[in-house]
């Protein structure tokens, strides 16, 4: 088993962070009209922080909301980071280990997508984000592919080579339950006929 870092910084230099990007794109569309609609109709500017960025198409796309006035993203893969950077915008980058990241900033707006069950302890993560990354009234939003009740991920991690923890729907509820988050919604996006679609987390500090 290989460090997912490894693997998706392969990946940014093969160029495959494209079609992540385009795979993810209708899902995270969907969560981020959810949270910026928020945003919105509390009528404040706010600061938003991608937890895994990637090549940094959410901060980019985020940057442009004309009530976002700070865009900040992380990611443990250098490569990723790399494009990120060269790729201009208004947003800023940090290469760090999300897994022992410590943020000296607080955010109304945390996503992340397809990242969580790759962390070492996600509950751990989680709760740190509960703490000391949200602001009061602040969002955490994050979508998930790989989950129990999705079958076709059950053989992703033989077929990337990285660890994944396969939790159910109720077990990652029950982390944001834990780490103090309120009014949690779940719902399936982008889910078809020979898709479960993605599980969309979210809650409020």
């Amino acid at each position: 088993m290989r460090e997912a870092t490894d693997v998706f910084g392969e990946w940014a230099e093969i160029g495959k962070d494209i079609g992540m990007a385009e795979g993810h794109a209708v899902s995270v569309d969907e969560m981020m009209n959810f949270a910026l609609k928020e945003r919105l109709n509390i009528g404040k500017n706010f600061s938003f922080l991608d937890l895994g960025c990637g090549n940094g198409w959410v901060v980019r796309n985020v940057t442009k909301n004309s009530l976002c006035e700070k865009a900040v993203g992380i990611d443990g893969a250098k490569q990723m980071i790399a494009k990120a950077k060269s790729s201009g915008g208004d947003g800023k980058y940090i290469l760090a280990d999300i897994n022992s990241f410590e943020s000296d900033e607080k955010y109304d707006v945390i996503h992340s997508m397809e990242v969580l069950y790759y962390l070492e302890d996600p509950s751990k993560v989680v709760q740190k984000i509960s703490e000391f990354w949200l602001n009061e009234g602040g969002r955490l939003i994050v979508g998930i592919d790989l989950y129990y009740e999705n079958t076709d991920s059950h053989s992703w991690q033989e077929k990337v080579g990285t660890p994944m923890l396969m939790l159910k729907e109720s077990e990652w509820i029950n982390i944001f339950e834990v780490a103090g988050l309120k009014d949690i919604q779940t719902w399936r996006s982008n889910s078809g006929s020979d898709w479960a679609g993605t599980l969309v987390i979210t809650g409020k500090k």
